[in-house]
């Protein structure tokens, strides 16, 4: 079993790494995926809120540690398990759905170039019913944030797609743009009310409904942002630092004006948000199913009763904010800050 104390202290480490690494492509960013999983504990039945909402901290930090792996750590096997390059794979139609038959099909480094998404969201899934069967605490832990990392890169749209940069479309940005600056500046408004948590009977057809649902979704958010940045003058896409160039952010990512920024969230007609939600609630869903699969353990005997105790009262605000839609302040590393 995982020493949870040891592995605090290394997630602060992974943490601390990963905010001085070279910018590459992060689902949602911290922000978002932070908020994702925390509004997925919150929409769990009592049986398990109890457990999940006491390693609340532990679940929602955990969120961002697999970019930490690709970037801090240069965990190359860690890469492909983000996105899935459907162009890349021929016709939908004829990929595999089933991990097993994707492996066999594919082998290790055609699916390491173009992407394991679906398929790793699935062996997850797998991994954490068994650890929920054995009630291994700290696996059961690190293994439900990490799946609520890898669902919420799957509703990330060009996450599913060679064109993860609008580089094909000219639109090189566009990815930290979307998934970053704009949550940032926008989410403090949105809604992350979920319905409570439905058993997948499916999980194969149901990994793949969100790629398709996700990859249908690319279309617009390039068609949009191609069309306004056409008729939006230069000088009011891009922050200028003070000697004229380009901002960037501590990613190297350019920084949009918060006009420019307002305009296209407008246009893009709460896609983010809903997005969002979408991610939050299959994350329920996804370990929900594996606790009924697993037999529905009672996970509440994994914690002492002064630990539950202790964090009752916090539960119970946090639980009337979100019937609200709304989530505790909390502090996450800010990608685009304000200032």
């Amino acid at each position: 079993m995982f020493n949870f104390s040891r592995r605090n202290r290394r997630l602060v480490l992974a943490t601390a790494l990963l905010l001085a690494a070279p910018s590459l492509l992060f689902a949602w960013g911290n922000w978002g995926h932070q908020r994702i999983n925390r509004a997925a504990v919150l929409a769990l039945p009592a049986a398990m809120r109890t457990f999940f909402y006491n390693h609340i901290d532990y679940v929602v930090t955990e969120s961002v540690i697999p970019d930490s792996r690709k970037y801090s750590i240069n965990d190359k096997a860690e890469f492909p398990r983000h996105y899935i390059d459907l162009e890349e794979y021929g016709p939908v139609a004829e990929i595999p759905q089933a991990a097993a038959d994707a492996y066999q099909k594919y082998g290790a480094e055609a699916l390491d170039k173009h992407g394991r998404l679906p398929w790793y969201m699935q062996d997850m899934l797998g991994k954490l019913t068994q650890a929920m069967k054995n009630q291994r605490k700290d696996e059961i832990l690190f293994l439900a944030a990490d799946l609520g990392h890898y669902i919420g890169d799957a509703h990330q749209p060009l996450h599913t797609s060679s064109n993860h940069d609008g580089q094909r479309t000219g639109q090189r940005g566009i990815h930290a743009f979307y998934e970053s600056q704009l949550p940032e500046q926008f989410g403090k408004n949105y809604n992350f009310k979920l319905a409570e948590p439905k058993l997948i009977q499916d999980p194969v057809a149901e990994s793949w409904r969100i790629i398709a649902q996700s990859h249908a979704a690319i279309d617009s958010m390039l068609t949009i942002e191609k069309k306004l940045a056409g008729e939006t003058p230069k000088e009011a896409l891009y922050v200028l630092n003070a000697d004229g160039q380009v901002k960037k952010n501590v990613f190297n990512s350019w920084v949009h004006t918060p006009a420019y920024s307002a305009a296209y969230h407008k246009a893009l007609n709460n896609m983010i948000e809903r997005q969002m939600r979408n991610a939050a609630q299959t994350t329920a869903n996804f370990w929900y199913t594996a606790w009924v699969n697993a037999g529905k353990p009672d996970l509440t005997k994994l914690d002492t009763e002064y630990t539950t105790k202790s964090n009752q009262k916090n539960l119970q605000a946090e639980l009337k904010l979100i019937q609200k839609g709304k989530l505790v302040d909390f502090s996450s590393f800010a990608e685009f800050p304000a200032n």
